[in-house]
């Protein structure tokens, strides 16, 4: 039943072009796009998904990449090459000449990489993806918004203490900066997050941002596992960049007779204690008969 709707509408569509006009072409010719989708869902109007850009990233204020998606194709519509073209604003103005990605192949693949060379801090950037000369996706940004530092590495922990009673201990949790980030001249000021979590949970524990490269971790189970976390940024712009690769801390077993001594009385302190307070008794006692046999 469906398609012969279909044939009628393409045979209205006829007629009406020939007597009524292009508007009313138009209008039925839409009413055949709708038939003809209702016939096959699969088919639709746009049978491509155009690429969109997924992130752009700095690693050190120095270099930075554009990653975007591939193109999904429906039918035999091909969007062609896709290619990145750049413009950066001057002091003035924006420059209205746009250039082609310096680099496909460094970064991955869906990628452009700007070296050293074409990369200016201080200098917005708009860029934009272009297949078969129309434009299918653009953003513009400044490299400080899209800084995200490589991981911290090194990561290690040293025992701080244990409490009195061997259930709970303190741990100080140290690691090294990202490499490639220039934090010894200043270049780059980098504020550090911390998670940690017992081994069988899900739920991270956040610690406050520190810009030291180490911190304390109190009040841990000694009986437990844990697994520790630490990524950055730069501080006051960007977001916080990949995790570093997990620390896992298992702390020392205190053993049976550290603990049972922890829970024992303090019998000789009181034994000592006892003993002093009944020579005072007697030495009261004797005291006060002595003075009765006075009186």
């Amino acid at each position: 039943m469906d398609l012969w709707q279909l044939l009628l509408t393409l045979a209205l569509a006829g007629s009406s072009d020939a007597f009524s006009g292009s508007e009313a072409t138009a209008a039925i010719l839409s009413r055949a796009s709708w038939s003809l989708q209702s016939v096959n869902p699969g088919l639709k109007t746009n049978s491509s998904k155009e690429p969109k850009f997924t992130k752009c990233r700095s690693p050190e204020r120095e270099t930075f990449s554009c990653h975007w998606t591939d193109a999904v194709h429906h039918g035999s519509k091909s969007l062609g090459p896709i290619q990145l073209f750049y413009t950066r604003r001057n002091i003035q103005e924006w420059t209205q000449e746009w250039k082609e990605c310096p680099d496909y192949v460094s970064a991955g693949e869906n990628s452009c990489y700007f070296n050293s060379s074409f990369t200016s801090i201080w200098i917005p950037y708009c860029i934009k993806l272009t297949s078969n000369g129309g434009t299918v996706d653009e953003k513009c940004f400044s490299v400080d918004e899209i800084v995200q530092p490589d991981p911290p590495i090194a990561l290690n922990w040293t025992l701080l203490n244990v409490s009195l009673t061997g259930i709970h201990a303190d741990i100080q949790v140290r690691w090294e900066a990202p490499p490639n980030a220039d934090i010894q001249k200043g270049w780059m000021v980098l504020e550090y997050e911390l998670q940690y979590k017992e081994v069988n949970e899900t739920k991270w524990k956040m610690m406050d941002p520190v810009l030291s490269t180490s911190v304390p971790v109190y009040s841990l189970k000694v009986d437990k596992e844990y697994e520790v976390r630490v990524r950055s940024k730069q501080r006051n712009s960007g977001n916080y960049g990949e995790f570093s690769e997990v620390l896992y801390v298992t702390l020392p077993q205190m053993n049976q007779f550290t603990c049972e001594e922890d829970f024992y009385f303090p019998w000789l302190l009181i034994i000592i204690f006892g003993i002093f307070g009944l020579t005072v008794m007697l030495f009261v006692f004797l005291f006060s008969k002595q003075q009765r046999k006075e009186n």
